[in-house]
């Protein structure tokens, strides 16, 4: 080892979906298969470039008002960033930075234990139950803070409200982080606990339901006093976070109610529908309350699976980490897309479906 690499930070890396070039069914990254809303598309068309010699607003006010109306809280409640994975880092940077370990489940965004290494955090994980639940009761001892995505990836499982409430009432005195990716699909947020808890932060994302991934925007409300710990992070790291564009965009998106809540119902349809196709060939679903299935079959390895999926121009995700090794995550796609999965299906199972 050269002298200097001693004093590199190493850290091995968050190990995102491929992203490949050429023209495939792409179910691997929970992206969303219908574009954003039509007031997107027509922001873009009519913003004068002439802004993008500018700096944009390093407050994101525009967008942190609009969140703000969309969530029924004040504008100093909102904080923004670029992604979800932004805000997210921010949070570990900001919050976590005490002697004793944050706690996180065992089988969950594996870019919290990224975030944790990078930042010399400690953490312990919790292990989820044999049906890959969280266990609340083992986030009640001493810890340096809690985060956990509801609905949990990979499994897409999704915990009740009061579930998440027992959680932060038992940790009154750290941080608690409930990372809502997917929780338009779901159920209840815990944005409704927000006014209650005032070391709750609730992170949510546009590039799911909203369509908007290629955007990278992505938001947290919680306490004013927490966002502005945030805030000052931030101004100390980076003040322009976030591009005219996407600025521009984000806020459409958000007015865009009807859109918004039409494509959610499109895509819960698709994927109950698609558990009940799944089920019929032999496989095994957990429950999903997200845009992704995660499933099993008892008489398929799931890497020989995900390779020939793969072949066939059908890409799905597959880690094979402890206690997952024999998972595939199935983003939902169109309903085209998920019929051309399911007949690809049912000739590697050697099953006909019902029609």
């Amino acid at each position: 080892m050269r002298e200097y690499e001693k004093n590199i930070r190493k850290v091995e890396p968050y190990v995102p979906g491929e992203q490949p070039q050429n023209k495939v069914i792409k179910l691997n990254t929970n992206e969303n298969p219908y574009p954003p809303s039509p007031r997107v598309a027509k922001a873009l068309e009519e913003m004068d470039s002439d802004r993008f010699r500018l700096y944009p607003d390093p407050a994101c006010t525009a967008l942190t008002e609009a969140l703000a109306d969309f969530y029924h809280v004040n504008p100093d409640q909102v904080f923004v960033g670029v992604g979800s994975d932004d805000v997210l880092s921010m949070c570990f940077l900001t919050f976590f930075n005490s002697d004793k370990p944050i706690f996180f489940p065992d089988i969950t965004y594996s870019f919290y234990k990224v975030w944790a290494e990078l930042y010399r955090i400690p953490y312990e994980c919790q292990k989820l139950d044999g049906d890959f639940r969280i266990v609340k009761e083992d986030y009640y001892k001493e810890n340096g803070g809690v985060i956990f995505p509801n609905p949990n990836a990979p499994t897409a499982l999704y915990e009740e409200l009061d579930v998440v409430e027992d959680i932060i009432r038992a940790n009154p005195d750290v941080i608690v982080i409930v990372d809502e990716a997917y929780v338009d699909f779901a159920g209840r947020s815990a944005m409704e606990l927000i006014d209650r808890y005032e070391n709750l932060i609730v992170v949510q994302t546009f590039s799911k339901a909203r369509s908007m991934a290629g955007m990278r925007i992505g938001y947290a409300v919680s306490s004013p006093r927490l966002i502005k710990y945030l805030n000052d992070a931030k101004y100390s790291f980076n003040s322009y976070t976030m591009n005219q564009a996407a600025l521009v965009c984000g806020v459409e998106a958000v007015k865009d109610r009807e859109y918004f809540e039409e494509g959610l119902h499109k895509i819960i349809k698709t994927r109950e529908w698609a558990k009940g196709r799944f089920e019929e060939l032999g496989f095994c679903c957990l429950d999903s309350r997200a845009n992704f299935i995660f499933a099993t079959h008892p008489e398929y390895d799931a890497k020989e699976l995900f390779e020939a999926l793969k072949d066939n121009g059908i890409y799905v995700r597959y880690w094979g980490s402890e206690r997952i090794e024999q998972y595939l995550r199935i983003t939902i796609g169109t309903r085209e897309e998920m019929e051309v999965l399911f007949g690809f299906l049912e000739r590697y199972v050697g099953r006909q479906m019902p029609g």
